[in-house]
């Protein structure tokens, strides 16, 4: 049997497909590329915090359609007049996460500041692996610090998952000062609260007290808050159950009540047209003559 495609043509197919390929290519991945090659995380720490910030951040600003905020995120602060070379750090970053304010949400495969109304991240994190403390590491976070500080980011926060060390820079003109404290600092854009530490894991919460948690906790918080709601629920609809019952109860003894003095009246009345004086009537009733004589008026009437 013939073979279905001779090679001249599979080669054929293959040249078109390589050609529509590269027309469809988007030259601007060429100057601003979408990836720097590089994991978000290198363990389980590392990646846990990221989640745990970028979420719990996404949670705060959910209301506001004027805060980004990313993960693991090439910006890319100023054009490029030509492709970007193999080490392009000194042209772009990707912070583990950082937070704009001014510019909406939605999806992005780079930030390119010129394309946000020249807005720069206002608050940068990054979390610290393992590689982070070798030589070419430090060299690394150097090169970031001094990223952030030349364009614009306002506050930086550096966080160690394994020795539970949290650094701090609040932007002081053109220059990202440290700060001295960060047991219980606020961050002036974000509002949220840094304790913990000092030996301790970092604990961050929310303006309102609330502590950022991860999406595990957050789950089982919910579940344990519809729970707690369907618990509610049930006691309230146990409670309009009695009550239901208790007025359907007493709606019943006062209908016994009623027909049993029907029954009365009706005998009194046949007792007095029988000709039986009151005080015989009463005896007979276990009622009292004044209760006869009552009877018998409102009858009469």
């Amino acid at each position: 049997m013939a073979p279905l495609l001779h090679n001249s043509t599979v080669h054929d197919i293959e040249n078109q497909e390589e050609a529509i390929a590269l027309e469809e290519l988007d030259p601007e991945l060429d100057l601003y590329p979408e990836s720097d090659g590089k994991p978000m995380a290198e363990n389980t720490e590392q990646y846990r915090w990221i989640v745990i910030l970028k979420e719990n951040l996404e949670i705060l600003f959910a209301a506001a359609i004027d805060v980004f905020i990313a993960a693991d995120l090439l910006w890319y602060p100023i054009e490029a007049s030509k492709p970007i070379p193999e080490d392009f750090t000194l042209r772009s970053q990707a912070p583990d996460v950082m937070v704009i304010f001014g510019r909406p949400k939605g999806k992005r495969g780079s930030y390119k500041q010129w394309q946000e109304a020249q807005i720069p991240p206002q608050v940068v994190f990054e979390i610290l692996s393992p590689s982070n403390v070798t030589r070419k590491g430090r060299k690394e976070m150097q090169v970031k610090f001094e990223f952030y500080q030349k364009y614009g980011v306002e506050e930086y926060y550096i966080y160690d998952p394994e020795t539970y060390e949290l650094w701090g820079w609040l932007r002081q003109g053109t220059r990202l000062e440290p700060i001295a404290n960060l047991i219980g600092w606020i961050s002036p854009r974000l509002g949220i609260r840094f304790t913990g530490l000092g030996g301790q894991e970092l604990e961050v919460y929310y303006p309102d007290g609330r502590k950022f948690i991860s999406s595990v906790e957050l789950a089982t918080l919910a579940e344990t808050e519809r729970e707690r709601a369907e618990n509610e629920r049930q006691r309230a609809e146990n409670e309009r159950q009695r009550a239901e019952n208790e007025r359907q109860q007493k709606e019943l003894a006062q209908q016994q009540a009623d027909q049993s003095m029907a029954q009365i009246r009706l005998a009194v009345v046949r007792l007095g047209q029988g000709g039986m004086a009151i005080a015989q009537v009463a005896q007979v009733m276990g009622l009292s003559e004044v209760q006869v004589q009552e009877i018998m008026v409102q009858e009469n009437d």
